[in-house]
């Protein structure tokens, strides 16, 4: 990427982002967390807005479908309050940032999209759609059986595996109406498609992380075409 004369690249994120995220995983309580709000807005909630803004335009040219939000509340930036209702977990806060820039058919995480998660010794990036409902996940699994050799190009395309693993929670047995011998078995079992890259915390720090980012971004192409492909929906 060109530089204007005179600038230099930095990384919107620092190491004071993960040591204020592990000092709330060891005081994860509210009292603390007020204590040290200007912390995390100055630290973690701007870094990350900072991320979402540079990488507005990079995303622009991978695909002018995905949104990119640099908001405090309703964005690109996960909430870090957790929702405890129905969770035996009641800690209020979650110890990550998560970052979706997700297709503008979809309000949600479950929306194909392009995600980044930064947490201490757990920071990865990702691609596609995660579990979806069961009309989508439907439909991702019928393109896959009328177009088998097409998805074997995306799950084996030499970029997009060197980067990337399929992850995420599988049916046990066959899902229903599809046959268990089906030779695409394992992927029409998949209850997510969604790429995923491991990441260290250096490397976020690194002041070159947008371009790296959008350059895997990139390499997942073809999985989110197909996923779109499969939805109805242009990317």
């Amino acid at each position: 990427m060109k530089k204007a004369a005179g600038s230099v690249l930095s990384s919107p994120f620092s190491s004071k982002l993960f040591v204020f995220l592990r000092e709330l995983k060891n005081n994860n309580e509210r009292e603390w967390f007020a204590e040290n709000k200007s912390r995390y807005e100055q630290d973690v909630l701007f870094a990350a807005m900072d991320f979402v803004r540079q990488m507005q335009p990079r995303l622009a040219k991978h695909s002018r479908y995905l949104l990119a939000e640099p908001k405090r509340v309703g964005g690109s930036i996960m909430r870090i309050y957790r929702d405890t209702r129905f969770s035996k977990d009641k800690t209020p806060y979650k110890t990550n940032v998560g970052i979706h820039f997700r297709h503008s058919i979809g309000g949600d995480v479950h929306a194909p999209g392009l995600y980044v998660h930064l947490e201490p010794d757990a920071c990865f990036i990702a691609a596609g759609i995660w579990m979806p409902s069961a009309e989508p996940l439907a439909a991702i699994r019928q393109s896959i059986m009328d177009d088998q050799s097409g998805w074997n190009r995306v799950r084996n395309n030499k970029k997009f595996v060197a980067r990337f693993k399929l992850d995420g929670d599988s049916l046990k047995t066959a899902p229903r109406g599809i046959d268990p011998k089906h030779p695409a078995i394992e992927d029409l079992r998949r209850k997510s498609f969604a790429g995923v890259s491991r990441l260290s915390e250096k490397e976020f720090l690194q002041p070159d992380i947008c371009e790296n980012l959008m350059a895997a971004f990139d390499d997942s192409k073809p999985l989110m075409k197909f996923l779109c492909d499969a939805l109805q929906q242009p990317y």
